[in-house]
């Protein structure tokens, strides 16, 4: 017992918010006077906290007040902490109580009142005693001797037993998993003291985890897409669970100790918050690249899973035999999911810089891949020149390593925006999920192939797959709201998008999908109001500005739509606007000879939004025009 307790025997006693904590009787009871089910250790930190209301009490001053003379991790204080969080009922991020202070501890934040001369069951009225009649009302002296020792004794026994195992051992082993579990969700580990020199490894180690872990096809593996949406968050495993669909999640604390990188790993299971399996790793930088096999095969173990020869072989598959390029990738990738032109051309420099190191380094190479085509779709770079570029160098990839799905997905994708070969598009997505079944983006992207097709129920059939693979990824989800648009099911596709918007309030496409669904249903005010709100969040690009010109001239506000003609005609001049979206604006003014120009201007320079031109409603009255047909034909479409 600590001394601050010891000197508190008595009657400390401790009240805020309706809860009663009585230092001296270890006892805490909310404002019914129920006593609430709290574990030692639980106790002292709160009881800690409690003491110093008001105060910032240090991290390092609770692991020595609570574990005296013992060396734990920081994970023990932070479960506790977010234990005592949901036993006082706090939502996320409210702090009512405890109040997270960055980089040093925690705040007790509540006002606290000392409740001098009373114990807890007095102040709240709990009955002292719960003994037989014959025993009830006799005095304490007075209660049969001995009668209790050997329960009193078992019952200290297991208390002894249970606090041993649960707060000493060293990674918190709840007991034998027997049970096969078929689906995990790796979160980004945390880094504690985080510099921009070691940020890149909280998603490098964790994507390469889910990348060895994706491999296995009895298990389902949540993307890191929808996995890294839970990044310093204080949402409980159960949540998590619930929210991605999982029975196991993975998580991990990255630190630095001189020259040496400690990851502690901990596998958990999500329906009682159990852990399974855990495990610390000290390794130097340059051997960063092994680490991600060895935690992926023990995390497979520890699943219960039955391995095939095949299976340890893929699992401890290395990205690269060179550290310097594998530390280099993952810094890329780092800035390239910033989403922005800058970040992305950081990426671009960085992955490059990991080809010049290890020329056969084929992910390096699906990374340029990836990011020429992002930068081509999200800012509008010259289609021909960049998409060419996204080209070669999957094809490079693959070339190095057939068995990348990532690079024959990412090749898919090419060679339906940039290429219009719907066949070739389709054979690298098969190929890629032949490879890799939990590749959430080859189902998507095989889902958008055949939504762009016509093939409507195979879409929305294939993008459910990918839903269960990215649950929260709100990408997907925008996705599938434009597939059910496509499919003629409007209500459905702004149902899906305005739980979108709920889950991501600052991503520009579910706005932009949900104005083209409203154009569909004639509501031209809601329509313009929606794509503006594109705009704002994402001015990079002109769909949302073609969608608003549109619903514009619908609504036969002709002088606007024709601002927005103006500028895009002006703004064309000058930089790439795909001709697709002005031809969109033609069309909506009842220009039809104008609207033909521009859309054999979008097929004469590949624009690869001209592969909507067969499903976007927009272009129904369009669709008994013989030029219109031609260019379906001139695309392979019919």
């Amino acid at each position: 017992m600590n001394p601050d307790t010891e000197n508190s025997e008595g009657k400390e006693i401790f009240a805020f918010d309706g809860f009663r904590l009585d230092a001296s009787r270890r006892v805490f009871t909310d404002e019914n006077g129920e006593s609430l089910p709290i574990m030692p250790k639980a106790f002292e930190i709160l009881l800690h906290l409690v003491r110093r209301a008001g105060e910032v009490v240090e991290k390092e001053e609770l692991l020595a007040a609570v574990w005296p003379d013992t060396i734990v991790e920081e994970n023990n204080l932070t479960q506790n902490i977010s234990a005592l969080r949901r036993l006082l009922g706090e939502k996320h991020r409210e702090n009512r109580f405890i109040s997270t202070i960055p980089g040093r501890g925690y705040k007790f934040v509540a006002q606290v009142t000392e409740v001098a001369g009373q114990r807890a069951d007095e102040v709240t009225g709990v009955p002292q005693d719960v003994g037989d009649d014959d025993t009830r009302d006799a005095p304490r002296d007075e209660l049969p001797k001995g009668r209790f020792k050997p329960i009193y004794a078992a019952i200290a026994g297991l208390v002894i037993l249970v606090t041993f195992v649960a707060y000493n051992w060293p990674f918190g082993w709840t007991g034998e998993n027997t049970t096969p579990i078929r689906s995990v969700a790796v979160l980004p580990f945390t880094i504690t003291d985080p510099n921009p020199e070691t940020e890149y490894l909280s998603d490098g180690i964790a994507e390469s985890v889910i990348n060895s872990l994706s491999r296995l096809n009895e298990l389902r593996v949540i993307s890191r897409n929808s996995t890294f949406r839970f990044r310093d968050t204080q949402v409980d495993s159960a949540a998590i669970g619930k929210q991605l669909g999982v029975e196991a999640i993975v998580t991990g604390e990255i630190r630095q100790v001189g020259e040496e990188i400690v990851i502690n790993v901990r596998l958990i299971r999500t329906r009682d918050d159990a852990q399974i399996w855990g495990n610390q790793y000290i390794k130097r930088p340059v051997d960063l690249i092994l680490i991600q096999g060895e935690i992926a095969q023990a995390v497979a173990q520890n699943l219960k899973l039955r391995l095939s020869q095949t299976d340890s072989r893929m699992l401890g598959k290395k990205e690269t035999e060179n550290p310097e390029a594998w530390e280099l990738y993952h810094r890329g990738r780092f800035h390239v999911f910033k989403l922005t032109p800058d970040e992305v051309e950081k990426g671009l420099k960085y992955f490059r810089e990991a080809i010049e190191i290890d020329p056969n380094y084929s992910l390096a190479y699906t990374g340029i891949g990836d990011a020429y085509r992002s930068l081509t779709l999200s800012v509008e770079m010259p289609p021909r020149e960049y998409l060419g570029l996204s080209r070669a160098a999957l094809l490079k990839a693959i070339e190095l390593d057939e068995s990348l799905s990532e690079g024959h997905s990412g090749l898919g994708m090419t060679y339906f925006w940039g290429d219009w070969e719907w066949n070739q598009a389709e054979r690298r997505y098969i190929r890629a999920l032949e490879l890799n079944p939990n590749n959430a983006m080859a189902h998507l992207f095989y889902a958008h192939l055949h939504s762009n097709l016509g093939r409507h129920d195979e879409a929305l059939a294939r993008v459910k797959i990918s839903r269960e693979l990215d649950p929260v990824f709100p990408f997907g989800n925008a996705l599938e709201g434009q597939f059910l648009l496509h499919a003629g099911r409007v209500d459905e596709a702004l149902d899906r998008l305005e739980k979108t918007i709920e889950v991501a309030p600052n991503f520009w496409m579910p706005y932009l999908f949900s104005s083209a669904a409203y154009i569909e249903k004639a509501d031209y005010e809601n329509a313009v109001r929606a794509a503006r709100r594109a705009s704002e969040l994402s001015p990079a690009q002109t769909t949302s500005l073609a969608f608003e010109a549109f619903a514009l001239a619908k609504a036969e506000r002709r002088g606007e739509a024709e601002a927005i003609l103006n500028m895009l005609l002006k703004r064309s001049a000058e930089r790439f606007v795909p001709p697709y979206h002005i031809a969109l604006v033609y069309h909506g003014l009842g220009d039809d000879d104008r609207t033909f120009l521009w859309l054999n201007k979008g097929f004469e320079l590949r624009d690869p939004k001209m592969t909507f031109l067969k499903v976007d409603p927009k272009w129904k009255e369009l669709r008994g025009d013989p030029r219109y047909m031609a260019l379906l034909q001139q695309m392979n479409f019919e």
